[in-house]
């Protein structure tokens, strides 16, 4: 038997959180609640409609014929760093990091059981060495944990603030300050659930910010994570007014660029190496499409 271990992030229905956070379809994930095989911080529960409370923990066991078969793909990755406790990866625009909602294929995850041979397993099947996440359509750095050790002290910098992410991003219109600090509650849209926003009953989330160039009609901004929150940076720039652009969900449906996704890089991460304790900072240049715009306003505003 195989088993997952999901994290709750907000507070949702059991079923629901299982099969959002899984390949499994919310019908499936209701008959192993019913019939035993979910846990919630270490006791059973047989009830589809419990409330998961944030922070809480769900392993799902799965029998043998239901578990899960996530395939190695020979997807190409951009493999910054990596030594025998972890490695950094410069994910490309497009690439989801896990599998989730009943896809197993073409994910940072397949690519990884295909070109690194060990991975923690920390966080099961469906998310082996992930230890934080950016969005399908968010580029830059992700730090992978290859074995428990390194993936539990990795993830407490994260926690503790210890590990510094820094982001580029293009947004709608000219940001008047230069710098601030945005501490907003992120939680889920009460209206729609694929969605985050501001709601009072949300976690704690705090991004600072800084204006690195202004044009006509937009802003170069980068984002430092205090927290990390799903979103975090889309949601926070929609609060503020400034919506990053290319942002379909959060920002404008119309883009005047063409592009397949929002113009948000994780170009900057620092953290204390989980056994040798060396101070370890890495940089990714912005992507192509990303700096060919930021080129064109460049032209436009002399």
């Amino acid at each position: 038997m195989k088993q997952i271990q999901l994290v709750c992030e907000q507070s949702q229905r059991l079923d629901s959180f299982v099969a959002e956070n899984s390949t499994l379809t919310r019908s499936h994930a209701q008959k192993l609640v019913q019939g035993g095989s979910v846990t919630v911080d270490g006791a059973v529960v047989t009830k589809c409609s419990l409330v998961v409370k944030e922070d809480s923990v769900v392993c799902v066991t799965l029998p043998d014929e239901q578990s899960l078969d996530i395939p190695a793909q020979d997807i190409p990755l951009d493999i910054l760093y990596e030594d025998s406790h972890m490695a950094v990866i410069n994910k490309q625009q497009g690439l989801t990091v896990h599998p989730a909602n009943g896809v197993n294929t073409d994910t940072l995850v397949n690519a990884l059981l295909f070109h690194i041979k060990d991975l923690s397993g920390i966080n099961g099947v469906l998310r082996p060495g992930i230890v934080h996440r950016l969005d399908k359509d968010t580029s830059g750095l992700l730090v992978v944990a290859k074995n428990d050790q390194a993936h539990v002290e990795l993830q407490r910098q994260i926690q503790t603030k210890e590990c510094k992410r820094i982001y580029w991003a293009l947004v709608e219109g000219v940001v008047k300050q230069d710098q601030g600090i945005v501490n907003q509650p992120i939680g889920r849209c009460p209206t729609d659930r694929k969605r985050m926003d501001i709601v009072a009953s949300g976690r704690q989330a705090e991004t600072h910010f800084t204006v690195l160039k202004r044009f006509d009609r937009y802003t170069l901004m980068q984002f430092e994570l205090k927290t990390g929150r799903t979103h975090q940076i889309r949601v926070h720039s929609r609060f503020l007014g400034h919506p990053v652009v290319g942002d379909k969900t959060y920002g404008f449906k119309n883009c005047k660029f063409n592009l397949s996704g929002q113009l948000l890089h994780a170009k900057t991460i620092s953290f204390t190496h989980p056994v040798s304790g060396e101070q370890m900072t890495f940089s990714a240049p912005l992507p192509s499409y990303f700096d060919k715009i930021l080129q064109t306003l460049t032209n436009k505003s002399k």
